[in-house]
């Protein structure tokens, strides 16, 4: 019995250790979402439950990725990568994230932080890529631009996706950006 139990124990510590990542691992992971002609000079920053952050790859632009692999509803393979501004809002969305328990709860909490006047700013057209899948191979590509405030009157985008091409979604709302097709 004494076997049984301590291959069970062993097992687990070894499966628990599988699939944490080395930072080697989470800068080549984090740096997929990154464009071409920035990789190389781009920050990466590992997350930690406390929604802070630890530098494990200095650059020299304006470029920060990370890895969201670690949040609810995430994908096995989930990344993404924005400007070195916007990281105070990305640490609020990583908050908000984990004190709801689905998409609409973490909604009203935006929802309210924004009505409170405590929503962190996003730069202005400053973008936000993202890759998703069940790992890098298979990763979807996904890029907005941020727009708080702007409608499809003010910016000229249309504001449905039924046009076809990039649009305003969320218009006049802090959370306003240009969806990139």
């Amino acid at each position: 019995m004494k076997r049984i139990v301590l291959l069970a124990v062993g097992i687990a510590a070894f499966s628990t250790g599988a699939y944490a990542q080395s930072n080697a691992e989470l800068i080549e992971n984090s740096l997929a979402a990154a464009p071409r002609r920035g990789r190389d000079d781009a920050t990466v920053v590992k997350w930690a439950a406390d929604h802070t952050y630890t530098t494990i790859k200095e650059g020299t632009n304006q470029i920060v990725c990370y890895s969201r692999a670690d949040q609810r509803d995430r994908p096995p393979f989930a990344v993404q990568c924005t400007s070195l501004a916007n990281l105070d809002r990305v640490a609020q969305n990583r908050r908000f994230r984990a004190e709801s328990t689905d998409a609409a709860s973490e909604r009203a909490l935006v929802a309210a932080a924004a009505t409170a006047g405590s929503r962190e700013d996003v730069e202005y057209g400053s973008w936000f890529r993202s890759m998703n899948g069940p790992d890098m191979a298979s990763a979807g590509v996904h890029t907005t631009i941020a727009m708080p405030g702007a409608t499809g009157a003010s910016s000229g985008f249309p504001d449905s996706r039924d046009a076809g091409g990039a649009y305003v979604m969320a218009g006049g709302t802090t959370e306003a950006h240009l969806m990139v097709p």
